[in-house]
C-alpha cells in the first residue's frame, strides 16, 4: 500500500462514482473492542522519553469526501530521528473504480492504515487547501508504551485493514480508541453522556458546502441516523475529538501539577473553509413550484363535443407549455426514480442498514424512471401522452397511488407517525410533487379514443 502513495490515492478518489458518494452511511454503534495488547509481540524503545506523540487534526476540504475532516497521529523518535504519520483513511482501488464502487454500495469497505513522513503528509493537505492543527500529547511513559505497542500491532500485515464505518469506525475513531486504551479508559469515562444532536444533524451541517450531496444523503438515510448521539460517538468528528481532548488533563504532572492532555498547539497551515451553498431544499422547492405555477396560469378549457378525443382542459401556447412540463417531468422522474432505486436496491443488496426500510420510499419510486419516456414525448411532440384502453386504467391507478402516498407521507410528517425526520421533505417537496401529479392528470394525458364514436 505504501508504494501507491497517499497523494496518488487522494487523486484516485476523484474518480469514484456518484453511487459511492451518495452512500456515505454505516451501521452499528458499539464501542470498538481492541484485542489485548498481550497478543501484540512488539519491542518498545528502551528510552520512552525520546518518543513524542502528536494529534494531527485536518479541517474539512472542498471535496465531497473531505466534508467531515480527518485525524492522524504523528510519532517522532528523537533518538532515531524517525518521524511518521499514522493515517487510517486510506483505501485501495487497484481492482478498478467500478469494482470499488459496487463493493462500497454493498457495504464492503476495507480501509487500512498507512504511514508516511510528516512532510509528505502535510504536502497532501496543503495541495487540498485544508487547515491543519498539531497538538502534542502529554503522556506518561507507561501510556506511551501502550500506545506505541498498539501502533506497532496495527502495522503488522494482518492488522493493516479494517472494516470502515463512516460514523463508528473511521480514521478519527481509531485515534480516539487507541488514546482511550492508552489512558486507561479516561476518555470514555469522562465523556459518557448523550448530546442533543443526531447524525443527520451532522450530515446536514458538514455538507452545507455540497448541498446536493447533503440533500441526497438526507433522502437516502433512514431513521437510524435520527437517534441522539452520545458524547463518545460524536468524537467521530476530528474537530470535536480535538476539542474534547483539549478539555482533559494529563497524568504527566502527577498530583502536584495538573497539565493539559494537549499542549504546544500549532496551526501548521491555514486556509479559508469551503463556501456554504444555498439550501438544496429551497432550490428544489422553488425549482419545482415556480414552473408548475406558471403552467397553472396557462390552463385553458377546451370546447366539449361528442367527437372530442382530447381532455377537457389543456394548455395555452402548447409549444412552450408542454416543453416546460416535459423539462419538469424529466428532472422529477430522474430524481425520484434514482433515489427510489438506490433505497430499494440497497435494502436487498447492501449492508448499509442506514438505507434500509426508508420511509422516503413513499415519495420516491423506482418505477418513476419510466416517466422519463412520457416527459420526453411532451418535449418533442408538445402534446399529451396518448393512452390506450388497456393502458388508461393502469396509468390512472398509478397516479392515484402516488397521490395517496403523498397524502400519507404528509400525514406521517404532520402527526409524527414515524421516527424518521421527514418534515423538511414534506414541507419543501410534497406540495410541488402533488401539484405536478395533478397537472399530469389534467393536461399530460390524452384519453383513449372511443371504440364507438356514436356511443
Amino acid at each position: 500500500m505504501k508504494s501507491v502513495g497517499i497523494l496518488t490515492l487522494i487523486r484516485l478518489r476523484r474518480r469514484l462514482t456518484w453511487t459511492a458518494l451518495l452512500l456515505l452511511a454505516c451501521s452499528g454503534g458499539a464501542m470498538a473492542q481492541l484485542p489485548p495488547l498481550e497478543q501484540a509481540e512488539t519491542e518498545t524503545p528502551a528510552d520512552l522519553d525520546s518518543l513524542r506523540f502528536y494529534l494531527i487534526t485536518v479541517d474539512v476540504g472542498n471535496n465531497v469526501w473531505d466534508n467531515f475532516g480527518h485525524t492522524a497521529l504523528r510519532l517522532y523518535d528523537e533518538n532515531t530521528n524517525t518521524d511518521l504519520v499514522f493515517n487510517w483513511g486510506v483505501f485501495d482501488i487497484s481492482g478498478g473504480v467500478a469494482d470499488f464502487s459496487y463493493n462500497f454500495f454493498k457495504g464492503v469497505m476495507d480501509y487500512r492504515l498507512a504511514t508516511s513522513s510528516s512532510t509528505s503528509e502535510f504536502d497532501v493537505y496543503r495541495a487540498q487547501g485544508r487547515t491543519v492543527w498539531q497538538d502534542r500529547l502529554n503522556l506518561t511513559n507507561p501510556q506511551k508504551e501502550k500506545l506505541y505497542r498498539r501502533l506497532m500491532w496495527n502495522l503488522q500485515a494482518e492488522n493493516l485493514a479494517y472494516e470502515y464505518h463512516y460514523f463508528f469506525d473511521n480514521c478519527t475513531t481509531r485515534v480516539r480508541d487507541y488514546l482511550d486504551e492508552a489512558l486507561g479508559g479516561a476518555i470514555s469515562d469522562q465523556y459518557s453522556g448523550v448530546t442533543e444532536k443526531t447524525f443527520r444533524h451532522y450530515v446536514r451541517e458538514h455538507y452545507a458546502s455540497a448541498s446536493l450531496i447533503g440533500f441526497s444523503l438526507d433522502v437516502l438515510l433512514n431513521s437510524n441516523v435520527d437517534q441522539q448521539v452520545s458524547e463518545w460517538e460524536d468524537m467521530f468528528l476530528p474537530l470535536t475529538l480535538r476539542q474534547r481532548l483539549q478539555a482533559m488533563s494529563s497524568d504527566v504532572g502527577g498530583a502536584e501539577e495538573v497539565l493539559p492532555l494537549l499542549s504546544d498547539h500549532q496551526k501548521i497551515m491555514e486556509f479559508p473553509p469551503p463556501t456554504v451553498q444555498p439550501s438544496a431544499y429551497q432550490i428544489a422547492s422553488v425549482g419545482l413550484l415556480v414552473p408548475l405555477l406558471a403552467l397553472l396560469l396557462m390552463l385553458k378549457r377546451l370546447p366539449v363535443t361528442y367527437l372530442a378525443t382530447h381532455s377537457r382542459i389543456s394548455l395555452r401556447a402548447a409549444g412552450l407549455s408542454f416543453r416546460l412540463l416535459g423539462l419538469v417531468g424529466v428532472v422529477t422522474a430522474l430524481f425520484s426514480g434514482i433515489f427510489g432505486f438506490l433505497m430499494l436496491s440497497s435494502w436487498f443488496v447492501s449492508d448499509h442498514i442506514d438505507t434500509h426500510h426508508n420511509f422516503n420510499l413513499l415519495l420516491f419510486w423506482p418505477t418513476d424512471l419510466l416517466g422519463v419516456v412520457i416527459a420526453i414525448r411532451w418535449l418533442v411532440f408538445c402534446r399529451p401522452w396518448p393512452m390506450s384502453h388497456d393502458s388508461a386504467p393502469f396509468i390512472h391507478n398509478y397516479l392515484l397511488a402516488h397521490v395517496g402516498a403523498l397524502l400519507a407521507y404528509s400525514a406521517a410528517a404532520f402527526f409524527q407517525l414515524t421516527s424518521q425526520l421527514i418534515v423538511d421533505l414534506a414541507v419543501h417537496l410534497v406540495p410541488g410533487l402533488l401539484l405536478f401529479t395533478l397537472l399530469i392528470w389534467l393536461v399530460g394525458l390524452e384519453p383513449a379514443r372511443s371504440k364507438n364514436i356514436f356511443s
